[in-house]
């Protein structure tokens, strides 16, 4: 019994973080089904100049997002809802990252109050609790969008991997990687001004 618990245990901190990840990833799962049908997850792909990814730190998930973003070509940038501006990517961040073909290596976060929206963003959020808070500071609903929308499969908390292990820093950094791809070739395929060479 206890090889099966600590299995179970294993495969939730792998991709879910902790229990609480999976308590969330449920929750955001369960407000999608039973939520307004397209709060946070439309997309006007016409209007989106430019894609901006944000979570608390801007140090691990929306950092590891924008260097996605920029490595499909879309204009984007990524922000943190409460981080210092000019923090590094975590050296785990780096690190998986660097697993995946990407450096964080030059990544600086970016605190939400060191940013100007700008007409045509589209923000980027990695949990329902982030885009309560952008609404929160007068974003409107339409600018914002999850970013597990686009994961296959769809995924609506993609829960904080900072501290956490490198497994589920794994995990974390495929499902959004999938995501963003999934987004820009939805973005290609509308014209969208974010997508623009």
């Amino acid at each position: 019994m206890s090889g099966r618990i600590a299995r179970l245990r294993n495969l939730v901190d792998t991709n879910y973080g902790t229990h609480r990840g999976l308590v969330r990833y449920l929750l955001g799962q369960f407000e999608a089904v039973v939520g307004p049908a397209h709060r946070f997850r439309a997309l006007d792909a016409p209007a989106v100049s430019r894609l901006v990814f944000v979570c608390l730190g801007n140090i691990n998930r929306s950092a590891f997002g924008h260097a996605v973003a920029l490595r499909d070509g879309l204009a984007s940038t990524s922000i943190g809802l409460a981080t210092t501006t000019g923090a590094p990517a975590t050296p785990a961040a780096r690190k998986v990252a660097r697993e995946m073909g990407y450096s964080l290596d030059e990544h600086q976060a970016t605190a939400i109050s060191d940013f100007q929206r700008a007409s045509g963003d589209l923000l980027l959020v990695m949990e329902l609790r982030h885009a309560h808070r952008l609404l929160a500071r007068g974003v409107p609903a339409d600018a914002i969008a999850l970013l597990g929308h686009w994961a296959r499969p769809m995924r609506y908390h993609i829960h904080d991997p900072d501290t956490l292990s490198i497994e589920y820093f794994r995990s974390c950094f495929a499902t959004i990687q999938a995501a963003v791809q999934g987004l820009a070739t939805e973005l290609k395929a509308a014209n969208s001004p974010s997508a623009e060479p």
